[in-house]
């Protein structure tokens, strides 16, 4: 049973933090930058990878510290992506999680994990998640890729102006959810 519940997080209003400089960190961090530039992110590593030092100078909320993981570099972070092949330290890092009340997500290591990154679809303003609750990532994969070619370019002017419809119309929030089913209801073959 999947118990996962879907949320959209506006990370460049929390903190993220990414322990790890290798491959696997450069991964998630690519993932999170495309899905959200803005994330505020600080990532530390002993060893840091060129291609993310080169991603810090093209992203100002993107700091990076080539310093051994200590306990304090969870202070204050809301959200941890560990990117590290260290079960000593994900079994640390797990204890602070519960100790400092943030999420926490260890790559393909679920038992760590409170979070997944899923795979997400992105048109414009339209964005869709895809988890299979830790068991399949790379069904998740294939998933997002076949959306991203299947969903046409047009659906970014469709969310542009439905939400301009939403935006002018008048009456409760019950007449203009009835208006807009109305108006979408023919996208759907029944």
């Amino acid at each position: 049973m999947n118990e996962l519940f879907p949320v959209f997080i506006k990370t460049d209003k929390i903190k993220v933090l990414i322990i790890g400089g290798g491959a696997i960190a450069a991964e998630k961090l690519h993932f999170l930058l495309k899905s959200s530039p803005h994330a505020n992110i600080h990532l530390v590593a002993v060893t840091i990878r060129k291609d993310i030092l080169e991603l810090a100078k093209q992203y100002p909320n993107l700091s990076c510290e080539q310093l051994f993981f200590k306990s304090s570099d969870v202070d204050q972070k809301h959200l941890v992506i560990i990117a590290a092949n260290n079960k000593g330290l994900n079994e640390r890092i797990k204890q602070l999680a519960q100790e400092h009340a943030f999420l926490l997500n260890a790559a393909d290591q679920p038992e760590y994990c409170d979070f997944y990154l899923g795979g997400i679809v992105t048109k414009g303003d339209l964005k869709l998640a895809i988890s299979t609750n830790g068991k399949a990532p790379v069904l998740a994969k294939r998933l997002r890729q076949f959306f991203e070619q299947e969903l046409p370019d047009s659906t970014i002017e469709l969310t542009k102006n439905l939400g301009k419809l939403r935006q002018q119309l008048k009456g409760s929030f019950s007449e203009k959810l009835q208006l807009l089913n109305q108006l979408t209801k023919n996208m759907i073959q029944e």
